[in-house]
């Protein structure tokens, strides 16, 4: 059980408490200075998957657009507009202009809606929701398209895809109706995704990234997806130092609100410095993974402002795409 426990919440209660649930339902994450407040940022990818509707992300496609990308011979049914007639007057040849074709982005923001993301005040999710507000926002002011996918023991659909920044309020409404179920299945959430039959894009996650299969299994599992990757780790203070929890002390009982029973544990200097070990090297294989393969990685900090930690990550230019 102890094992279990350090793969997934660590020291999230310390003592078995109510789930916060539809009482979290409430609108004050939802900010319009928030939203404005991340407007000059974007979220670009070096080559968008072509296939989709004509907007800003660069991609290899070749065709319409206003940014000149190369020449070639003319064929036979070419656009006459697009010849290069002082090409011909130079070479005797005709030759076209081919544009560089910016199309749309597909973003899916995978969300943790298990109830071990709402068994703390205040609750990961409501930083979650936040977060997932403020990247949909900036994906629909650059015209892509925007879907929500919650998971807990698996991943349904909140919010088919969407784009334009009209479209802000109704993922805003999406994400204000998502109500904490489940137990955390993030492996097999990211193993349905690789499943599906969607467009290559941006895929963020946004979990604590505790799961009863462990770092190992997730981490292997997102290797085989073919989207780039933004993660977004939902964390507490007292995930890195148990010590500063002040009802860990003694006996008490762990509840990590999806289990049928809490977990009874006697906190002890050894006991403390065993859940250290497996969090620093959780923590190791998340970083490992993202520095190893062009992953973005957020930390963010449930307790914090999201703004200004956000805008810190996007000012840091630490998207690495």
């Amino acid at each position: 059980m102890i094992a279990r426990w350090f793969r997934r919440r660590g020291v999230a209660m310390a003592v078995p408490m109510p789930i916060a649930g539809d009482a979290d339902a409430d609108d004050s994450w939802f900010d319009p200075a928030f939203l404005a407040g991340l407007e000059r940022f974007s979220l670009r990818i070096a080559d968008a998957q072509k296939g989709g509707r004509l907007a800003d992300q660069r991609t290899p496609a070749r065709g319409q657009g206003a940014d000149f990308a190369d020449f070639r011979s003319y064929t036979a049914g070419d656009d006459l507009r697009t010849i290069d007639w002082n090409l011909y007057r130079r070479l005797g040849k005709l030759f076209v202009r081919v544009f560089e074709e910016r199309q749309d982005l597909p973003v899916y923001l995978l969300i943790d809606v298990s109830r071990s993301m709402v068994v703390e005040t205040p609750p990961r999710l409501h930083a979650a929701r936040q977060v997932a507000l403020g990247l949909a926002a900036v994906a629909l002011r650059q015209h892509d398209a925007v879907t929500l996918l919650p998971f807990s023991d698996g991943a349904a659909v909140a919010q088919r895809a969407v784009s334009g920044k009209s479209n802000i309020a109704r993922v805003a409404q999406a994400l204000a109706t998502l109500r904490a179920e489940g137990r955390t299945g993030l492996t097999a959430a990211i193993r349905q995704i690789g499943a599906m039959r969607i467009r290559r894009g941006l895929l963020v996650i946004m979990s604590d990234f505790f799961d009863d299969d462990g770092i190992e299994a997730t981490v292997a599992a997102m290797r085989g997806l073919r989207h780039r990757l933004l993660l977004v780790q939902m964390t507490k203070a007292h995930d890195a130092d148990p010590t500063i929890a002040p009802a860990l002390v003694g006996d008490v009982t762990l509840d990590d609100g999806e289990a049928e029973a809490g977990v009874p544990l006697t906190i002890t200097p050894a006991l403390t410095e065993a859940y250290l070990r497996e969090w620093r090297a959780f923590n190791r294989q998340l970083t490992d993974f993202a520095d190893g393969g062009s992953v973005g990685l957020l930390r963010i900090d449930s307790d914090g402002d999201v703004l200004e930690q956000m805008t810190a990550f996007f000012a840091r230019g630490q998207l690495p795409w």
